[in-house]
Formats: C-alpha cells, sequence, structure tokens
C-alpha cells in the first residue's frame, strides 16, 4: 500500500478525526480511516495501524492463512462482510481480551489489527500503537467503593502512561465532587486536596488523606497552594476556560504533572484542542473512558 498509516477513530468521533486528517485520506472503510504518510499527531484515534497492507484472498481459509504467516495475535475489527470475516476469526488463535486490574501493567504481546473490506481483500497492520484491541482499555470495575464511572479515566491515563502519583505526593484535585478521581488518587497513597463548590460524597471525604476546599477551582490562587506533585482537573467547562486555569498554574511554575479533561461543549473547539497541544512538553490523546473530550497530560513539568 505504500506510505499509509490507518486511523481507528473512537466509537461516533469519525467526523473527527477525518477534520484532522482531511486531504491525507485515501479511504474510510467504518470507523477506520487509511491515509497517506507517516503516522501524524491526529487527536481523535483509539488505535493506529501502522504500515497496513492489503493482502488479496481466495477464500476464508487461504485469509486466515496469509493472516497467521505474519504473526500470531490478531484483533478483527469487523467493519464489513461481518459473517465472511467471523468465520476467518474462527481459524486465527485466540486473544484474551480479559479487563485489566487496575495496578496491572498494560499487555506486551504484539498485537495487529485487520479488517475485511470487500470479500476477497483484507487491510492488515502487523503492528499497532495500542496493546489493547481496537485502543479500547478495559478495566475490572469497582461497582461499589467510587461514586461514579469517571474513576476510569485515572486508571486508563495512569495505565497508558505508565506514571501515577506515588505514596505521600500531593494530589490537587479540580472540579472533584462527587470525588471519585478523589478515591483514585487516595487509594495509590497520596494527599489530595479535593476541590469543588459542591461537597464530595461523605464516603469520599471521610477517608484519610482528603482535604475539601468548598470553592471554585477557578478562584484557587496557585501560589496560595504551593507546590503540587499532580494537579488533575475533570471539571465540566468549556475548554477556553479550562485553557486559562492550566495557564495560571503554568506561569506559576508551582506543578510537577497535570492531567486534564478537556470537555466540549456542543461542537468540537478545534482551535482550542490546538492550544492545549502546543503547550511544550505536553500530549492530548482520546482514553476510550472519554465521551466527547480529550484528556491533556504534561507530566515532569
Amino acid at each position: 500500500m505504500g506510505d499509509v498509516t490507518g486511523y481507528l477513530a473512537p466509537e461516533g468521533f469519525l467526523a473527527e478525526l477525518q477534520h484532522e486528517l482531511r486531504d491525507a485520506i485515501l479511504e474510510t472503510h467504518g470507523r477506520l480511516v487509511l491515509a497517506s504518510g507517516p503516522p501524524r499527531a491526529a487527536v481523535w484515534v483509539a488505535n493506529l495501524w501502522y504500515a497496513p497492507v492489503k493482502l488479496a484472498i481466495a477464500s476464508i481459509g487461504d485469509g486466515a492463512k496469509q493472516l497467521r504467516s505474519i504473526q500470531r495475535n490478531w484483533a478483527l475489527y469487523s467493519s464489513a462482510h461481518h459473517r465472511r470475516a467471523a468465520l476467518i476469526a474462527e481459524q486465527l488463535p485466540k486473544v484474551a481480551a480479559k479487563p485489566l486490574r487496575f495496578g496491572d501493567p498494560a499487555p506486551v504481546a504484539p498485537l495487529g489489527s485487520w479488517t475485511l473490506i470487500d470479500p476477497d481483500t483484507i487491510v492488515a497492520a502487523p503492528r499497532c500503537s495500542s496493546p489493547f484491541p481496537h485502543g479500547e482499555a478495559r478495566f475490572l470495575e469497582d461497582k461499589t467503593a467510587p461514586p461514579s464511572r469517571a474513576y476510569l479515566k485515572l486508571w486508563e491515563a495512569f495505565t497508558l502512561l505508565g506514571a501515577r502519583p506515588q505514596p505521600g505526593e500531593l494530589c490537587l484535585d479540580l472540579g472533584a465532587s462527587p470525588g471519585g478521581w478523589s478515591w483514585v488518587l487516595q487509594g495509590l497513597g497520596a494527599r489530595v486536596i479535593a476541590v469543588d463548590k459542591a461537597p464530595l460524597d461523605p464516603r469520599i471525604a471521610s477517608l484519610p488523606g482528603i482535604t475539601q476546599q468548598l470553592q471554585s477551582a477557578f478562584a484557587l490562587d496557585p501560589r496560595a497552594i504551593g507546590p503540587v506533585d499532580w494537579l488533575v482537573s475533570d471539571i465540566v467547562c468549556y475548554p477556553k476556560r479550562l485553557l486559562a486555569l492550566v495557564e495560571k498554574f503554568l506561569a506559576a511554575g508551582t506543578v510537577r504533572n497535570f492531567l486534564c479533561t478537556i470537555k466540549f461543549q456542543g461542537p468540537t473547539d478545534f482551535a482550542t484542542q490546538a492550544r492545549f497541544a502546543a503547550i511544550p512538553g505536553s500530549r492530548l490523546m482520546h482514553l476510550h473512558a472519554n465521551k466527547h473530550e480529550l484528556s491533556w497530560v504534561k507530566i515532569g513539568a
């Protein structure tokens, strides 16, 4: 296929990915976009397919044979011809995709991706950016302790980054209520300042090491807070307002690590997305646990 990269869009965000890739797009198959050139800094992508190839197949058995000849582990992204694709997949080794227990490392075994674009043609990439099938990091959930499912964003981000707060470190949790993120941070042994005009869930507020500040995060003075190991934010606000808050803390130089959710209210604000992406030493990513939002990360600030 030449110099081509595959981009698998997160469910529901194909339009955002196509906006990022624009004139480079060659073909689209379901959520899979094939674009010319080496991998580019697209954000609305669940999984990159590196150097995909097209395989002409003579039969179901031949398709499975060709994939097995390349490598062992494959994840099927079924975009069309679903029954025929499933029959090919049945002849491939099974790939265990059990939910991960938080704290365990991400899988390291090579995992390729493939799809059937017509009855006689497979598009396959032996190497992908995500160790999880289709970039979908799934965890064994705790359905009793946390007050909401927002904690899964932190679990996923810390797992993918290979970095997380350490025992005794100080975390500033902005927009903390009802307390899912504070629950994760406290469980890691960190000290937490939870800031929100709304109170935490009483079960979270009573945990040792968590201090509540019932006020707006936007009214905080970074100098009054002092040095912080991690600033995390899952605040519901317009991206421009979050950017101004982040820039205030960056200017103060009091935070080592940032992890913030950029939540889009209505249409995707690509201009503010670009401003976040331009912050030196940072990165944007769309987590499987994200909805119409992105995660902005700056480690070792």
